[in-house]
């Protein structure tokens, strides 16, 4: 680690002390640690509203790697900046969607794709009052990767009431429940209502079975068809499965993180730039579709605005 920032000289303070950072890698100005440190990779951990200052100011100064928390930033308008400025010149972006990374999304996703399963269907996820933006986002992410596709529509219910957020009163998020459907009919169902206050469950559901996940505990309980009935038609729901449960790594955030950034610097698959923003269009289209009643939205409409910009974290 060759230098650290941060416009809080209380939080520089106690990031230097607790990862023992010698008092001349500690930075109070972004572009003088820029300047003389010459990081070959950045990572982005501000807020969001910062993070397309950041990650162009970083590209522009020679960085060949940027790590990007999410969400990717507060516009569709500055993640295309953030993607032209990076592509301009020749940086490698990421964003830092985990999932692919995590044993419970990477079983899920062999599961699903398995004869047995008969493919994917539905994903549905139940949690608590985890904010749109703050984890939402995440599942649209993770909706990609296992489906391969790209969102299509959004429908979305939001509640004026957000979520809590730790990082202060300047942010806001949004609670309520969204429906993502992809172009071949595959559907993302995310409810999680602000009178929501326990755990995370997600559900894959395809034509021959049934995945259960416990996220926070790793725990998955599958259930599929006996291999005499898998080619009835889906309204015989009730014949007789096969019942297993797995044991995976729970959710984390630390070392899947770190999964990210080793994927970036080796030019392996990573989350990318284009990701991220992906992410972003399908969140900004669920407010567009609870500003509209309820009506679905394209997740490419072109007259939602590119350039409004919203409170996230």
């Amino acid at each position: 680690m060759v230098g650290v920032y941060d416009k809080n000289p209380e939080a520089l303070r106690a990031a230097c002390e607790r990862d023992f950072v010698p008092p001349h890698r500690c930075f109070a100005d972004v572009r003088e640690m820029l300047a003389v440190a010459r990081p070959q990779c950045v990572i982005v951990a501000t807020t969001a509203p910062s993070h397309g200052f950041y990650t162009c100011l970083a590209a522009e100064a020679g960085a060949r790697y940027i790590l990007c928390e999410k969400p990717m930033a507060v516009s569709l308008r500055e993640c295309d900046r953030m993607v032209e400025v990076c592509r301009a010149h020749r940086v490698r972006l990421a964003v830092n969607h985990q999932m692919r990374f995590m044993d419970h999304y990477r079983e899920a996703k062999r599961i699903v794709q398995g004869p047995e399963f008969g493919g994917l269907s539905s994903v549905t996820v139940v949690a608590g009052n985890m904010g749109m933006a703050t984890n939402g986002l995440h599942y649209f992410e993770m909706f990609r990767y296992l489906t391969d596709e790209r969102p299509a529509s959004v429908t979305a219910w939001l509640e004026e009431r957000g979520a809590a957020d730790p990082r202060g009163p300047d942010f806001e998020d949004r609670a309520g429940a969204v429906r993502v459907v992809t172009p071949s009919g595959k559907r993302l169902y995310l409810e999680i209502g602000a009178d929501q206050g326990h755990g995370i469950k997600v559900i894959y559901a395809g034509p021959c079975g049934q995945l259960v996940v416990d996220e926070l505990t790793g725990t998955m309980r599958l259930s599929v068809r006996d291999a005499q009935h898998r080619r009835l038609p889906t309204v015989r729901y009730a014949m007789a499965a096969g019942e297993r449960v797995l044991q995976v790594e729970p959710t984390e955030t630390i070392q899947s993180t770190r999964r990210v950034l080793d994927a970036l610097v080796n030019g392996e698959e990573a989350p990318s730039g284009e990701d991220g923003r992906l992410a972003v269009a399908v969140l900004v289209a669920a407010y567009a579709s609870a500003q509209r009643g309820s009506a679905t939205v394209s997740v490419d409409d072109p007259t939602i605005s590119l350039d409004r910009m919203f409170p996230w974290a």
